[in-house]
């Protein structure tokens, strides 16, 4: 070998030594720059991940909800298990297990994801369905919903109660049960 090969080998080795070096300065600032990006990765976006995949909550009020994630939104979402659905709001959920490592980023939901809770109550209230509503407090109020205001459900509790009407600000919800 020629010293010119020499040369080259000894300048080949200070460059590799150089890059890894850099490489070593960067990592740090690498993982840092992970974590200030992943602290703008919401709760629901890790739900809308896991559209389709079967979801363990815990829902404050309620206990333990397990089911099919089938739709989110903003503010809630909706699990559909083989006896019955449920509307959960975001708000109410303490834990959740199953759900994707991956997320979704808000641009990327569709537009029905916008829609408020009280959409979601029209609808069981346009198909006359009996349900429970949940509160955060524990306690729950079976009937069928009648209206559905701006920030509030009214809920007829049948002619047992002599269609006594409830009304139900959405900030007491934690869940819906569907018992149709």
């Amino acid at each position: 070998m020629g010293w010119e090969s020499e040369v080259f080998a000894v300048l080949d080795d200070l460059e590799q030594q150089a890059a890894a070096l850099y490489d070593a300065e960067r990592l740090p600032e690498i993982a840092d720059r992970s974590r200030a990006e992943y602290q703008q990765v919401g709760l629901t976006s890790r739900l809308m991940a896991s559209l389709d995949a079967t979801v363990v909550l815990t829902v404050q009020g309620v206990g333990t909800v397990v089911g099919r994630v089938d739709r989110v939104a903003a503010e809630w979402c909706v699990l559909g298990g083989p006896a019955q659905d449920w509307v959960v709001r975001i708000a109410a959920l303490v834990a959740l297990d199953g759900v994707s490592a991956r997320a979704v980023p808000e641009i990327a939901w569709p537009v029905t994801s916008r829609l408020g809770l009280g959409s979601a109550l029209r609808r069981l209230g346009e198909a006359g369905e009996r349900c429970v509503l949940h509160r955060l407090d524990g306690a729950h109020h079976d009937g069928v919903v009648r209206r559905v205001g701006r920030d509030f459900v009214e809920l007829d509790g049948g002619a047992d109660t002599g269609h006594r009407l409830t009304l139900l600000p959405f900030t007491a919800l934690a869940a819906v049960q569907s018992l149709d």
